[in-house]
């Protein structure tokens, strides 16, 4: 029970796939103009995660090295139209919001990601704490993102109002240069925290030579899985 704690808490702070491994971010940029923007993207992105992996975990010695990623793609599509049809009847004005983000999960690097680095690799149980850790830090940054904009850009949090009469909506904060601002100010305030806390350590042990082997091997083989860089998948099929 410890292990799957330590996947859920991983996926919110120390693997957070935003704001630690900055991917998946197309979506995260896009559609986090408001609150329930974030949150609907995020549980969507959550559902499909937990989905994709256990399919992709119970399916792991049965699906061909060679053909790996396209089989991920297709188990991926599979719950990623289920969550369409969902939105689609239950939440119209959502998906009308979210609009073709919602098909465009089933390439979001971060599920690709988990499914070739840790669901291909690890059991069902396992797998599916990974996608609830992972899905959870997804939502919880797209909230974080969506939320500031949303009360500096319109002055409202959910659609209430929020400080009315203090706050002078900045329009530029719901439109893309506001989504690029906001996600680097937060970034960059993280990485300053986490160079603050590095250099607090005793004999000052760089953060990233402090990583285990282990944890340097999961993180190229979760960019061996992303299909923007070819150059580590080349790598692992040459061997």
């Amino acid at each position: 029970m410890a292990s799957f704690i330590e996947r859920i808490r991983g996926g919110l702070a120390k693997e957070n796939p935003v704001f630690v491994q900055a991917i998946g971010l197309c979506p995260t940029l896009a559609v986090t103009t408001s609150a329930v923007n974030g949150l609907g993207m995020g549980v969507a992105a959550t559902a499909v995660l937990m989905g994709s992996n256990v399919v992709i975990s119970m399916l792991r010695r049965f699906i061909p090295n060679q053909i790996r990623i396209p089989a991920f793609i297709v188990v991926i599509a599979g719950f990623v139209t289920i969550i369409q049809f969902l939105v689609s009847a239950y939440a119209p004005v959502l998906d009308k919001s979210l609009g073709i983000f919602i098909p465009l999960i089933v390439v979001n690097c971060i599920i690709l990601a988990r499914a070739e680095a840790f669901a291909f690799k690890n059991g069902v149980i396992p797998s599916l704490f990974d996608g609830i850790g992972m899905g959870l830090g997804f939502t919880v940054a797209l909230m974080i993102l969506g939320s500031i904009r949303e009360i500096i850009g319109a002055g409202t949090l959910f659609g209430f109002h929020v400080l009315p009469g203090y706050v002078q909506p900045a329009l530029v904060m719901i439109l893309a240069p506001g989504g690029f601002l906001t996600m680097g100010l937060i970034m960059g305030f993280l990485n300053y925290r986490r160079d603050l806390a590095r250099r607090r350590r005793p004999g000052g042990t760089d953060l990233i030579d402090a990583d285990s082997d282990a944890d340097r091997l999961e993180k190229q083989t979760a960019c061996a899985g992303c299909q923007i860089c070819s150059v580590l998948r080349t790598e692992d099929d040459g061997r």
